[in-house]
């Protein structure tokens, strides 16, 4: 409340109307009302650069609608003598359709983009997506404003050639589909990782259409360093995973990167947890890479339902690793929660394999495991809906 307080009482100037003017307006952020701390608006020898400060942070606020806080950090990063070129961006961005919440997240992100030529640097960029890419503009007006990166990407040495390389590969839909998650494959060279990358994933025979099934849904495996891709190659044919099959694209994508090699292991421990023993965990791994890059509350989740209410063995999960991949709510509990009333009344054996309850789809469920009992038990769907609960036995 200070910081806002101290910034309402800085509002009544009008920023750069004679930019330089407001004498000792620096006091303001430094005196003992204010929450902001001295050191915050170092290194400052003299009046004028404190004054200049001030006036930055009041045009983050006031044009730019930055809040307080993130004006102060985002002051650090910009400097200006004149609103000319900063007021140009701003009404460029703005005539174009970018809203503005979208604005202060692309200053907050990048604040030397205040610093464009808004025709010979931003206007080249938004061309080439909407005329030559099919993206929308409300689409891609949300991905520049959550990755602003892209504004500033050469045309013809970046943005042209990563485009028509994925186009000819996944095709114009997938690009698209790239663009709109705001994937950073665009952001990569493309000569010193994505065509050696793919070469190289060529030579060891992996299908055109398992490179384009990884360049797809999971391009950063493949925009990673030549020398990484390299190690990871070799650490998942050590595991066993064939390049003639999908699953050796799936845990290349699986150990890339530290975050998903950080998954990885946290999927380990879980595991673990729940009595799986190593190799168990490899060959869920093996039969379904991307087992291990669940969250420890999705696993736990869906092994306490199977094991505490269904009786099922915890290993047993492990020969089966798609199970964890379905929903807990919408369609293992539902399913799960019909079959034991089933056989709470004798109208199903025990034994009844996960694999026939959850993979089928739903009508056929629905046709066998429901409709055929619902004059017996009409309480069936609505059980099956989790309208009620299977009675205790």
């Amino acid at each position: 409340m200070l910081l806002r307080s101290t910034f309402s009482r800085i509002h009544k100037y009008e920023f750069f109307n004679n930019f330089g003017s407001l004498a000792k307006v620096n006091s303001l952020l430094l005196d003992s009302e204010t929450a902001i701390s001295p050191s915050k608006l170092k290194p400052f020898s003299s009046e004028d650069k404190s004054l200049e400060k001030v006036n930055l942070i009041s045009y983050l606020i006031n044009s730019c609608g930055l809040s307080p806080e993130k004006a102060i950090s985002t002051s650090k990063k910009v400097h200006f003598d004149s609103p000319e070129r900063p007021d140009a961006v701003l009404d460029f961005l703005t005539k174009h359709g970018f809203s503005k919440s979208q604005i202060a997240e692309l200053v907050r992100k990048r604040p030397l983009l205040l610093l464009s030529d808004p025709e010979k640097t931003l206007l080249p960029k938004i061309e080439f997506f909407l005329q030559s890419t099919g993206v929308s503009k409300a689409d891609l007006f949300r991905t520049i404003s959550r990755d602003p990166t892209f504004l500033t990407r050469s045309v013809e040495n970046q943005l042209i050639p990563i485009y028509n390389y994925l186009k000819d590969i996944i095709g114009d839909e997938k690009v698209v589909t790239l663009l709109r998650r705001g994937s950073w494959v665009f952001h990569r060279a493309i000569t010193k990782r994505l065509v050696p990358n793919v070469d190289f994933l060529r030579a060891l025979g992996v299908p055109s259409s398992f490179i384009a099934l990884v360049l797809s849904n999971f391009p950063e495996a493949v925009a990673q360093k030549h020398d990484q891709l390299k190690e990871m190659v070799a650490e998942v044919k050590e595991m066993g995973f064939d390049p003639l099959k999908s699953t050796f694209v799936l845990a290349l994508h699986a150990r890339s990167g530290e975050g998903n090699r950080a998954l990885w292991e946290n999927c380990y421990e879980t595991y673990r947890k729940w009595g799986w023993s190593k190799d168990d965990i490899y060959m869920a791994f093996k039969k379904h890479p991307h087992c291990m890059l669940l969250s420890e509350k999705k696993i736990s989740g869906v092994l306490s339902f199977l094991v505490t209410k269904m009786g099922c063995e915890s290993r047993m999960i492990a020969h089966n690793p798609h199970l964890l991949f379905y929903s807990l709510e919408k369609r293992i509990i539902p399913r799960c929660s019909v079959i034991r009333l089933l056989f709470l009344k004798g109208l199903v054996r025990k034994d009844k394999s996960l694999n026939t309850i959850l993979c089928p789809a739903e009508k056929y469920f629905l046709d066998t495991f429901v409709t055929k009992y619902a004059e017996a038990l009409p309480q069936l769907f609505d059980i099956y809906k989790g309208k009620a609960v299977v009675p205790e036995e």
